[in-house]
């Protein structure tokens, strides 16, 4: 029997991560069965779990995805431009920024009922904080961010705000207008220089 090469296995597990995130958008984690999975990513549950040991495996696999995305963009450009994607696409719009949304408020929930969940999580959502840190530091060592308030502090504020987006959304509230707070935010941690 020939070997299965990587590449068809990564392309196997990418087509799995892509599906599930849309089941999980449309069904919730408790609502996104076995057969809903198998109907998302046109796979059987065989081809599925053999790529990942149990749903949770399966959403804990694909909410780090969304991390380890979000991070590549904060590291670029910020968590502002995450929060711009987010605005940018209409969910349901296949493998887009806004399709995250629906896999963060799952994360959110069972962030506060589930303790054991909660646990596993704490490490994979360190990463995107690390990655906000590290940028804000480096655009304050480049003369662009404001230096009157610690970077933790920054940090944690432009946390709340991408929260709050995410809440925003979650309750159906218009976003379309939303470009010019995401500015304010913006323009709220940067350095002001006088007199120019």
């Amino acid at each position: 029997m020939p070997r299965v090469s990587q590449d068809h296995l990564d392309a196997r597990r990418r087509q799995i991560l892509d599906g599930a995130r849309s089941c999980f958008a449309r069904h919730g984690y408790e609502g996104a069965t076995v057969r809903r999975l198998e109907e998302a990513t046109g796979l059987s549950r065989g081809a599925i779990f053999h790529h990942f040991r149990d749903k949770e495996s399966l959403f804990l696999a694909l909410a780090e995805d969304d991390v380890l995305r979000m991070t590549e963009v904060v590291a670029e450009q910020g968590l502002v431009q995450v929060m711009r994607d987010l605005l940018a696409v209409p969910p349901g719009n296949g493998d887009s920024p806004a399709d995250w949304l629906g896999t963060r408020l799952e994360v959110s929930r069972r962030l506060r009922t589930d303790p054991e969940f909660r646990a596993r999580w704490a490490e994979r959502s360190e990463q995107l904080t690390v990655a906000t840190r590290n940028r804000l530091l480096r655009q304050r060592e480049a003369g662009n961010l404001r230096d009157d308030i610690d970077v933790t502090v920054l940090t944690a504020f432009l946390e709340l705000v991408l929260e709050g987006l995410v809440s925003h959304m979650a309750m159906g509230l218009p976003a379309e207008n939303l470009g010019p707070v995401l500015d304010l935010v913006e323009e709220s941690v940067r350095r002001h220089r006088r007199g120019g």
